[in-house]
């Protein structure tokens, strides 16, 4: 088989009502489907944790009915796992062009570790949206994150190639 060919996808795909007390319960739902797929305790508590940040922020900021979470696996022979996450909701304009600079800036960061150091120490100060949640997927996992807009809806996205031994 040709290295980097996609051998066996597993994806996962929920719309739900926009509620904190629905997050817990999505947590460890996703968490038992990374253990058993990923097989590695570490990096399933990571992704676990990525999936838990994603839906905070697309629950607290939606302004509409639906909140959507997609989880898609790639399982690539001869290099590990294609992993996306991806959470869909509507939010207000505002909202959209926080998430966006945020996302941008931690993106783009040449250290995301002193970046979120500097946003631990700045959050002290804010009343709200510190962004630490999105600072910490990068700099605990060093996912890619990103924002696609279209009018009031908002998609954000983290991913990363797993590869074989990366949890040690």
């Amino acid at each position: 088989m040709e290295v980097g060919v996609v051998t066996s996808p597993t994806s996962f795909d929920i719309l739900f009502e926009p509620r904190l007390q629905v997050i817990s319960t999505m947590r460890r739902f996703v968490l038992a489907l990374y253990e058993r797929v990923l097989r590695d305790e570490i990096v399933s508590s990571q992704m676990a944790l990525v999936t838990h940040e994603l839906l905070e922020n697309a629950v607290k900021y939606n302004t509409a009915d639906g909140t959507s979470l997609r989880i898609c696996l790639l399982k690539r022979a001869g290099s590990g796992y294609l992993i996306e996450i991806r959470t869909r909701n509507h939010a207000a304009p505002e909202h959209i062009r926080i998430a966006e600079r945020l996302i941008a800036r931690v993106r783009d960061a040449e250290d995301p570790d002193q970046l979120y150091l500097e946003m631990i120490r700045g959050s002290a100060e804010q009343t709200e949206g510190s962004g630490l949640g999105i600072a910490r997927i990068r700099a605990e996992t060093a996912m890619t994150i990103d924002v696609y807009t279209v009018g009031d809806e908002i998609e954000v996205v983290a991913h990363a190639l797993l590869l074989p031994g990366d949890s040690q």
